[in-house]
């Protein structure tokens, strides 16, 4: 029979978790591109030095989850290293994880004192470092450690949703906008609203294995709930948005992906009322509504 352990740069590719750095880096550049939307002077030395420093951030924070995870098992670990029986391996160990973590944390900090030396650290862009850095600390290491209380999801979205891409304005113009709101708050609601959506699959592995994901904390019923409200809420923000004079070519590409959005909506409905769950359209169709949202966003910032 084929081995079945995985190599080295699997184990270390699955936990870096790539989509969630492509995320981050579009999100990034969501909020640069406000800068670029306007005309503004724009500075692409804090734009690369900002971006590093998401990655590094979003990094450590996925190191760290997964040390203290493994930390808790120590059979996983103890696999790591070679001392298991064959089977499923995990071959990045705790020592290994722990020096990753410190590497990616150590050079987040030496591109936080260039842009201190680039006078690009104003009091409010300092504020949204250190709330970034306390939710990712918080999100992954005791004793807080919020990954799997219920609370790990709501603290990623705003890191993701809000803080990241604030930072991406704020390292251009050192000043906040009201436009950072009106873009991201549908985003956030969408997210999670994502989020509840990859998570109705695994709902009760979750309860069997004690990991308290905000589906789980909230029921399946609840939950499910909670998440078509977020869909609505979502496009809802996107029209009030309109409302309050954001320009309409701003608007309508966010609008594009309402029937994709509504889809999702019925998908859940339908799971609700004891359909046919389709779970692979469903991660789809989740995965699509808030990835094509940010994506044309962004590309509507930048090339305006």
């Amino acid at each position: 029979m084929p081995s079945t352990h995985r190599t080295p740069l699997a184990d270390f590719l699955s936990i870096s978790s790539w989509p969630n750095l492509l995320a981050g880096a579009f999100l990034y550049a969501l909020g640069a591109g406000i800068v670029v939307y306007r005309g503004d002077l724009f500075d692409w030395r804090n734009f690369w030095l900002g971006l590093a420093l998401v990655v590094l951030l979003q990094l450590s924070c996925s190191y760290l989850t997964t040390y203290y995870t493994r930390l808790q098992s120590p059979m996983l670990d103890r696999t790591a290293d070679g001392e298991g029986s064959s089977g499923d391996g995990i071959p990045l160990s705790r020592g290994m994880l722990l020096l990753l973590a410190i590497t990616t944390l150590t050079a987040g900090a030496m591109i936080t004192v260039l842009l201190l030396a680039a006078g690009a650290l104003t009091p409010v862009v300092v504020l949204v470092l250190g709330l970034a850095f306390i939710l990712a600390f918080a999100y992954a290491v005791p004793p807080f450690r919020l990954v799997y209380t219920g609370y790990g999801e709501l603290v990623m979205a705003i890191l993701l949703t809000n803080l990241v891409p604030a930072l991406g304005y704020l390292l251009q113009t050192g000043e906040m906008t009201s436009l950072l709101g009106t873009l991201t708050f549908p985003l956030t609601a969408l997210y999670l609203a994502m989020v509840l959506a990859l998570s109705l699959e695994s709902y009760y592995a979750d309860i069997k294995a004690g990991r308290q994901t905000l589906m789980v904390r909230l029921g399946w019923q609840r939950g499910m709930f909670l998440h078509n409200v977020l869909i609505l809420v979502a496009y809802l923000l996107i029209g009030i948005g309109m409302l309050l004079s954001m320009a309409w070519a701003l608007t309508w590409p966010r609008l594009l992906t309402l029937p994709i959005g509504l889809f999702q909506f019925w998908q859940i409905w339908q799971i609700g009322n004891g359909g046919k769950t389709r779970w692979k359209l469903l991660r789809i169709t989740a995965i699509a509504t808030f990835a094509i949202t940010v994506y044309l966003q962004a590309f509507t910032l930048w090339v305006g």
